[in-house]
């Protein structure tokens, strides 16, 4: 069994940031006025890794119905023994990703955003893998890989460009390995490592095409 981990500097006082921010700085994706979609969460876990600090990302399966091939936090919706945001994002990484929720400490629940797309409306759950075991794809109909990206690979500014879409959308992006983070996912990476002080100058003049 591995030794229990305490959360590096940043993480801490980044939970102490979040506090103070509006939910507008995190996102411009804010569920409409008396209009409640379906309630989620996703797990943005860091844990400790050969290279400092990493976060768990998943690659969605390429037959999901929505976001196929994505780049996402392991989350799902909301089920009725759920007890919190934090309980459905740890149920969700559990059943995706074989997590056990005893290895994670929850820091923070940010503010719930929305995803249009979807019809969801998201809660963000921060948390540290304080004593990190093994973790695989368990539903393989959901997920196709785990990813447990460096953050140092994240702030790599030759990793970062920004990306843009069909659809008119243009945002944030990181190239991770053979994949592009990017969506809301990247959205939200974005401004954790801003937030947390990690981030170092890109240049934002990069933008790629995807479909």
């Amino acid at each position: 069994m591995t030794h229990a981990t305490a959360p590096p500097q940043w993480l801490t006082d980044l939970v102490q940031r979040i506090e103070g921010k509006p939910i507008e700085w995190f996102s411009r994706l804010l569920p409409p006025p008396g209009e409640g979609g379906r309630q989620s969460a996703v797990l943005i876990m860091f844990g400790p890794g050969p290279y400092g600090s990493e976060v768990v990302l998943t690659e969605r399966a390429h037959t999901m119905r929505s976001h196929a091939g994505q780049v996402s936090f392991p989350g799902g919706g909301q089920e009725p023994g759920d007890a919190s945001p934090s309980a459905t994002a740890l149920r969700e990484a559990q059943e995706e990703i074989d997590l056990d929720p005893a290895e994670v400490r929850v820091l923070a629940e940010l503010p719930a955003l929305h995803l249009a797309v979807s019809g969801y409306d998201v809660t963000p759950v921060l948390a540290w893998w304080h004593q990190p075991g093994v973790i695989r794809v368990r539903e393989p109909d959901e997920v196709k890989q785990v990813l447990r990206v460096p953050v140092a690979h994240l702030i790599d500014p030759d990793q970062r460009f920004r990306v843009r879409h069909p659809s008119g959308y243009t945002g944030p992006a990181f190239g991770v390995h053979s994949v592009v983070v990017w969506g809301f996912t990247a959205g939200l990476l974005d401004r954790i490592l801003d937030l947390a002080g990690l981030a170092q100058p890109w240049d934002a003049s990069v933008v790629r095409e995807v479909n």
